[in-house]
């Protein structure tokens, strides 16, 4: 199992402005995604420090105060479906979805790159499905005024406005890196920098010795070796 992002690979690798490495429309809609994405993580971070003053001030009024609180909870879950929705595309941008990669090792390099590939268009799939039907309920919350069954009863549609734009968004980034595996490769589309998880990571970012750091094998052909050299 892989966890590919963490606060270590979060950090740009270089401060200086990056070249666009696609040319012509293509290379704009990834510089365009990337800026949105970069925009959305740093609101998400927000939101979820948002999230935590709301139920700390929500335990507070309730345990010591001993006032009845009625719109704190449902806050916090609009902040944290917001966070997680919209950080979505995000994150799969770096590739930083948990994955299970019990096949890694065990298929060829051609082969890896034909699965890498459909797993992306079935993920494609499933998230296009997945923001039809939140835009379907965000359509019908908003014509029939749904609220929810709570005493602060706040609309129904900004959550689903909230699931349905971030899996559109999703979809986008799918697209998009779909697209650049197959005009220019899997390495285009994100699978250059193999990792193992938070461990490699840290490790590297602690001690700054990444030649003592496994990284596991590389699926689309080159297999990274994590030999001491003394």
């Amino acid at each position: 199992m892989s966890h590919g992002f963490d606060a270590a690979t979060a950090i740009p690798d270089a401060k200086g402005a990056e070249e666009p490495r696609l040319p012509g429309l293509l290379g704009l809609f990834d510089r365009t995604l990337r800026g949105i994405n970069r925009v959305i993580l740093g609101l998400g971070g927000l939101c979820l420090v948002g999230a935590c003053l709301v139920l700390s001030h929500s335990v507070v009024v309730r345990y010591l105060l001993k006032e009845p609180t009625d719109w704190q909870d449902e806050m916090a879950v609009f902040l944290i479906v917001g966070a997680t929705f919209f950080s979505a595309a995000g994150v799969q941008a770096k590739r930083g979805h948990v994955a299970i990669e019990a096949l890694t090792g065990l298929l060829p390099p051609a082969v890896n790159r034909v699965r890498l590939l459909f797993v992306d268009v079935v993920s494609l799939a499933f998230c296009a499905f997945f923001a039809w039907k939140s835009w379907t309920l965000d359509h019908e919350a908003w014509v029939d005024g749904q609220t929810s069954q709570s005493t602060w009863g706040p609309p129904l549609w900004i959550p689903y406005t909230l699931m349905a734009a971030g899996m559109s968004l999703l979809c986008l980034q799918f697209v998009l890196q779909i697209a650049e595996a197959l005009l220019y490769g899997p390495r285009a589309a994100g699978w250059a920098k193999p990792k193992i998880g938070i461990g490699a990571d840290v490790n590297r970012d602690m001690h700054g010795a990444p030649g003592v750091t496994p990284q596991g094998p590389d699926p689309i052909g080159r297999t990274v070796d994590a030999r001491v050299k003394r």
